[in-house]
């Protein structure tokens, strides 16, 4: 691809700018470099409202449905990979990481039916804060292979118009606001909070997880510890109300 495109994006000064004029440019990049679709969203797992999540983008329509009902964020590899990988990778690159998982055969039939909906590929670029995740740009559609050197400046293009958009949409306070929770908890940590509302048993989160049984215990352990909760059942709830999961 022209990384021309790229250049030019990370050259704006988008201080004149509204949030819909930055989308209007992130998107021009995103076209540039071949993808169909994209999304800029907030951190996914401390939020109720998920559409209020997005910051921009284009997806098929049809697909975010399915993806709710069938709950494929319990399973999806882009999702989970993020606890694993703080650079950008590729939606192959995280499916091979779980492909000896016990939710591989339900990963590859989302995989499968997410390419029914022409999103045969994609890359996912993070973009961290002081307390950790802070958004994902996804980048998806027909097959497109990006180099070394392209990923890096992808990353640098989400990180600009994560914040710009951030910033411009008024939400410039504390990805994971600490008033909503005593204490700090950790990327997985809430992801294991999720598997468990979801009604997982240790063994069953353990085998998402790609953990011990003994290990989601002690996760479980350190949860119910930093949310004064008496048991499982009553963390899920205290989760729940802050809007820790969803």
């Amino acid at each position: 691809m022209d990384k021309a495109a790229l250049f030019q994006f990370l050259d704006l000064d988008f201080c004149d700018m509204d949030a819909s004029e930055i989308s209007q440019m992130l998107e021009a990049v995103v076209d540039e470099a071949g993808f169909d679709y994209f999304t800029l969203t907030r951190q996914p797992l401390l939020h109720n409202d998920q559409e209020s999540l997005v910051l921009a983008g284009r997806w098929p329509s049809g697909w975010p449905d399915i993806y709710v009902k069938r709950k494929y964020a319990t399973i999806d590899p882009t999702l989970r990979y993020l606890g694993y990988c703080q650079r950008g990778f590729s939606w192959h690159e995280a499916a091979l990481f779980f492909e000896e998982d016990a939710q591989f055969k339900r990963i590859a039939r989302m995989l499968k039916q997410a390419k029914k909906f022409g999103l045969e590929d994609g890359y996912v670029f993070p973009v961290h804060g002081r307390q950790g995740l802070a958004g994902v740009l996804n980048v998806a559609g027909r097959p497109v292979s990006l180099s070394a050197g392209e990923v890096q400046l992808f990353e640098a293009v989400a990180r600009k118009a994560f914040w710009a958009l951030f910033e411009s949409s008024n939400l410039a306070v504390p990805v994971s606001d600490p008033a909503n929770r005593s204490h700090s908890m950790t990327k997985r940590e809430i992801e294991t909070l999720s598997l468990l509302a979801e009604g997982l048993t240790s063994g069953e989160m353990g085998s998402t997880l790609g953990l011990s049984t003994h290990t989601v215990d002690w996760y479980m352990n350190g949860i119910q510890n930093k949310l004064a909760a008496r048991n499982r059942h009553h963390a899920v709830a205290i989760a729940f109300r802050r809007g820790l999961i969803s």
